[in-house]
C-alpha cells in the first residue's frame, strides 16, 4: 500500500515503527499505554463501531466494511451501546402511532414493580401529555 522513497515496499518493521511514533504523537500517555489503535486495523474496528452506535443501518455499515450483515452483527453486536432509550421510543411510536418524547412512555411500568415477574403494564392514558397548538407537549 505504501512505498519507500525509492518505490520499494515498506518493511513491516518500518511500518510498525512509524505507526508507534504516530500513536505517541496523537494520543495521551495513558492512551499510548492502552491497546487503543495498537494496530492500523484497530481503526477499522473503531470506525465500524462508531457507525453502528451512530445509528447507521447495519446493511449500510456491512456494505462499507465489506461484511455480510450476519458477520457484521456477529462481530460487532457487543459494541452497540446506549440505544435502549432510543429504541424504546421507536417501539412506543410504532405501537401507538404517535411520536413520544424520549423520556415518556404511555406504557411505563411504575417504579418498584420491575422485580415482579407478574407485573402488568400500567395504563396511564389519562396522564398522556397532549400536544398544544404550538406542537409542544404540556
Amino acid at each position: 500500500m505504501f512505498r519507500s522513497e525509492r518505490g520499494n515496499v515498506l518493511a513491516a518493521s518500518t511500518y510498525s515503527r512509524v505507526w508507534e511514533e504516530a500513536r505517541r504523537l496523537a494520543l495521551t500517555p495513558h492512551q499510548v499505554d492502552s491497546p487503543l489503535a495498537g494496530r492500523p486495523y484497530d481503526l477499522r474496528h473503531a470506525a465500524v463501531s462508531l457507525w453502528l452506535n451512530a445509528g447507521i443501518p447495519a446493511t449500510e455499515v456491512a456494505e462499507r466494511a465489506g461484511h455480510s450483515v450476519g458477520v457484521l452483527l456477529k462481530v460487532y453486536a457487543k459494541c452497540i451501546d446506549g440505544e435502549e432509550v432510543t429504541v424504546n421510543g421507536r417501539i412506543d411510536d410504532a405501537l401507538t402511532g404517535m411520536a413520544w418524547p424520549v423520556w415518556w412512555s404511555p406504557f411505563r411500568i411504575l417504579p418498584g414493580h420491575s422485580a415482579d415477574p407478574d407485573r402488568r403494564l400500567q395504563d396511564h392514558s389519562a396522564d398522556i401529555p397532549r400536544p398544544t397548538t404550538s406542537g409542544r407537549f404540556q
